[in-house]
């Protein structure tokens, strides 16, 4: 198994996933959804409509691996605001999602013409 360190890019696949999906059609959405390599060093990640479920995909040279986490009691934070279907996050930022922080709001922009 791979710790996620070892990943060079984390994918998050923003649209809600019926959980009942496995391995294959995971890695299905991976290819023709996300349109991205599965057999490249990355970690996809999905969620369910409620946001209790992720399930990450790999690929790590002799087959693929699937880990599932369920909340009990919340719910994952989303990038429900993003313009495209495949978000880039960081190690950094799959750690805070995990833990329940939400780093998908993001302050906002604030444009003034002169200070007082």
């Amino acid at each position: 198994m791979k710790s996620i360190s070892e990943f060079e890019h984390l994918y998050i696949h923003r649209r809600a996933v019926d959980m009942r999906k496995s391995i294959n059609g995971l890695a299905a959405i991976v290819q023709t959804e996300m349109k991205l390599d599965l057999r490249s060093s990355s970690l996809f990640i999905f969620s369910n409509q409620r946001r209790t479920h992720l399930k990450m995909l790999y690929f790590d040279r002799s087959g693929f691996a699937l880990w599932l986490k369920r909340l009990e009691e919340s719910r994952f934070p989303w990038p429900i605001n993003e313009d495209d279907e495949t978000v880039s996050v960081s190690l950094t930022d799959l750690d805070h999602l995990l833990s329940g922080i939400n780093v998908f709001t993001r302050f906002r922009d604030i444009h003034f013409e002169h200070i007082v």
